[in-house]
């Protein structure tokens, strides 16, 4: 049977690419060099992640995990640019974060609405109507549209609740949350019922709050037994940690006290939770041993500066109060919220190059957005569009840079990094620039032989 919860998954998102431009000439009766009328290519699709409140999983996605995007079409004559590609936009439960290949944290979903785009669809080429200019009329080539990027990204759910329910399992935690709230987890008296987080709404007079029930914790959790580690990033986004402890348990070796210094170890293990206030909650006290344990623990337990509250899920004895507790406690951390960090986004300086020249051996490498772009744009089948890739380095000061380093007629330059660089043997133009000879569309002189 295929699973009904999914709150972590891989996919794998890939881009539409951009359509080439097109290289046509107006060309009707009488007037058979009309001027170029090439039209641009269109841009790729891209695929984005919207938060939405009415997907409950990554179910969906887990199911399929492959996402493309589609392409855009190539550009027309007669000035008709291509269609652009549609993106997909794909629907994940608010609490959703991303991180990419390099374990980079690159979007969190936190808010309904909140869109990442995980793969960019590539810009559509230039056609020639477009790449005309007083000293290239007719331009005989159009550019390449642009490769449509991909990657792949691991999707984490992190529910987003007030309070948390933690314990061991059958502890009563699914039992709490179906009596204060409207929630409907499967109950039952052995281990590990609870397989996947549960969230009920609470109403305490006017304040309006949501409880998490997270599967059972055992030692061990934090570093992977039992389906703690697992569920455990449910509860970072929780304000409160409410501990359920089980007052009525016969297992050897377990009282309220072990239980929640065993807990509290896993919780400190995994990290991140020092900062949430704790509530302590002494449950099944229907039970009359259970109660007599209760009113013994309970005053060892308070010592430690935390509310407790005695309750019984069967009966509802206490559930009110305990309510009503939880939502004092959230109403004073949303009086005192706590500062976030201001994020700084630093501007690129306005006289950045855009690209690095260096050395590596007997050959000079090229690296940079702007250049790396051009090339994948570049038809090298078309003379007089290599000749324009070469205007545009001249003109962006890469060939000053590599004549400043020392670089020889005919050395080998690799624009680009790793096995997608593309090698030349450099010839310098700086002096040429747009004002070299051109010869018939679709050549340029400077590359004849």
């Amino acid at each position: 049977m295929a699973p009904s919860f999914i709150d972590r998954v891989t996919v794998h998102a890939v881009a539409g690419d951009g359509g080439n431009g097109c290289s046509s000439v107006h060309r009707e009766k009488f007037k058979p060099l009309g001027g170029p009328d090439g039209g641009n290519g269109g841009k790729g699709g891209s695929v984005i992640l919207v938060a939405d409140p009415s997907v409950p999983t990554l179910l969906d996605l887990h199911r399929h995990p492959h996402l493309k995007a589609d392409s855009g079409k190539p550009g027309q004559g007669g000035h008709r640019t291509g269609a652009a590609g549609s993106d997909i936009t794909i629907g994940v439960p608010p609490g959703t974060t991303v991180v990419d290949s390099s374990g980079e944290l690159v979007a969190d979903l936190a808010v309904p609405g909140a869109a990442a785009v995980l793969a960019r669809g590539g810009k559509g080429g230039l056609g020639n109507a477009a790449l005309a200019s007083p000293r290239r009329k007719a331009p005989g080539f159009a550019l390449l549209g642009e490769v449509g990027n991909q990657q792949d990204f691991l999707l984490e759910l992190k529910s987003i609740a007030d309070a948390a329910l933690v314990g061991f399992p059958s502890a009563g935690k699914s039992s709490i949350i179906a009596a204060m709230s409207a929630a409907r987890p499967k109950i039952a008296d052995y281990p590990f019922t609870t397989l996947e987080p549960n969230l009920g709404v609470v109403e305490a007079g006017d304040k309006v709050f949501t409880l998490a029930d997270v599967p059972g914790l055992i030692p061990g959790a934090s570093s992977g037994k039992g389906l703690g580690l697992d569920f455990l990033r449910h509860i970072e986004r929780c304000e409160i940690i409410v501990h359920v402890l089980d007052c009525a348990t016969l297992e050897p070796g377990r009282d309220p006290l072990t239980d929640l210094q065993t807990i509290e170890a896993e919780l400190s293990n995994y990290g991140g939770f020092e900062d949430r206030p704790r509530v302590i909650v002494l449950n099944k006290i229907d039970v009359p041993e259970a109660a007599e344990l209760a009113e013994l623990v309970g005053p060892d337990l308070a010592e430690l500066g935390y509310p407790v509250y005695k309750i019984s899920a069967v009966s509802r004895e206490g559930l009110r109060e305990l309510a009503f507790g939880l939502a004092r406690i959230l109403g004073a951390r949303e009086e005192s919220p706590v500062e976030t960090p201001m994020v700084v986004i630093t501007p690129r300086a306005v006289n950045e190059s855009g690209f690095n020249v260096r050395q590596d051996g007997d050959h000079f490498v090229v690296t940079g957005e702007r250049p790396e772009r051009w090339v994948r744009q570049t038809d090298f089948g078309n003379d007089e569009a290599v000749g324009y890739l070469s205007d545009r380095l001249a003109r962006l000061g890469v060939e000053k840079e590599l004549l400043r380093l020392g670089a020889k007629p005919g050395v080998t330059v690799v624009v680009g990094a790793g096995d997608d660089g593309v090698l030349f043997d450099w010839e310098p133009t700086v002096d040429a620039g747009e004002q070299a000879p051109r010869g018939r569309r679709g050549t340029d002189n400077r590359l004849d032989g």
